[in-house]
Parts: C-alpha cells; structure tokens; sequence
C-alpha cells in the first residue's frame, strides 16, 4: 500500500519530471499509466531495460551508459480510486493477463474505475511465466489449475510492488522531488 507522503520511484533512461498518461503505453500489467515502486532498488534495475529499450527505438545513443531514477512524494487524492492487489493471487494474475493482451472485456470492465492500481510486479524474471500461462501451457488459461501452476511458479513472496497511475488526475498526487543517473552496468 501507499500513504501520504510516501517517496516512489521511476526507473528509465531519462528524468521524467512531468509523466504524462498519453505517452505511456499500453500492454502493461495494470493497463496503460505511469508506472511506480516503493523500491529504490527496483527502480534502478529497471533503468538498465529501459536504456536498452530506448537504444532499441532510437531514442538515446547506443553509447548511452547510464539510467535515471525519478523520485516523488504522494499525496493522496481521496477522489481518487484505489485498488490494492494484497498478494500476487488469482484476481492479480488475471487482471495482468487482461491488461497485457488488452482482451477479456469482462475483466478489464471491472478494473476500468481504479485510476491507481497497487500489485506485485510481473517483471522481467516471471515474464516466461506469465507468457506461458497466456499460451495456455499450464492448462486452460483462468482455470484454477493453470492460476494455481503459473502462481507457484511466479514465487509471489518474492515479487517487489509497482503502482500504475492510469489517469493524469492520479498522476497529479504525484509530485516531482528529484532525478539521479544511475550507470548501467
């Protein structure tokens, strides 16, 4: 969870002092918004994927050899609605897997009034997981035993926090403190 005056991070190539919703993209674990953690540590891990990313696209140099950490302080928005994932569970996961393949409208209904979504993170190292339940590997996927194998696998005690601000009203609680350069190793 988030209170009041808490300090999140943004890991990217870049400082990004004002986020803007419309340049966020889509696909993402929680729909398309600005995505942030409670976890310094996450944060500057995720700079060296972003760079690579950003090399990828063109939009920095391939000599680019350092990330950036953003920092703000929330502020809470009572009109502002919040969903809090407490565990990486079964609701999560199919919440993740709607939002990734933008599909399962009867899902995506229900999520589509939270303008800031809390979970675990579906990172890089359960990527394989989570695109082999999608596949249907683990049994048909949104039956229990595909939920319960794709779980186990994922190690959810293990899985760091991400907040997506889905709106430009929920990113306004955010309020830019600094940026930091982080190198990429």
């Amino acid at each position: 969870m988030i209170h009041d005056g808490d300090l999140v991070y943004h890991g990217s190539y870049m400082p990004v002092e004002k986020p803007l919703v419309e340049r966020c993209r889509n696909g993402k674990d929680f729909g398309r918004g600005f995505y942030v953690t409670t976890s310094e540590d996450q944060a500057k891990a995720f700079t060296s994927s972003s760079v690579k990313k950003a090399i990828t696209e063109g939009k920095v140099s391939a000599l680019h050899d350092h990330g950036v950490v953003s920092v703000y302080r929330y502020h809470e928005n009572p009109d502002i609605n919040i969903f809090c994932f407490p565990d990486a569970d079964r609701e999560w996961l199919h919440c993740v897997v709607a939002h990734r393949k933008n599909a399962y409208p009867d899902i995506l209904e229900k999520w589509k009034d939270y303008m800031i979504i809390i979970g675990k993170i579906a990172n890089d190292t359960t990527n394989l997981v989570i695109t082999t339940y999608m596949d249907g590997l683990y049994g048909d996927v949104f039956t229990e035993r595909a939920d319960t194998v794709a779980i186990n696998y994922l190690e959810p005690e293990n899985l760091r926090d991400q907040i997506c601000f889905r709106s430009q009203d929920s990113i306004s609680c955010l309020e830019y403190v600094d940026s930091y350069e982080v190198p990429i190793k």
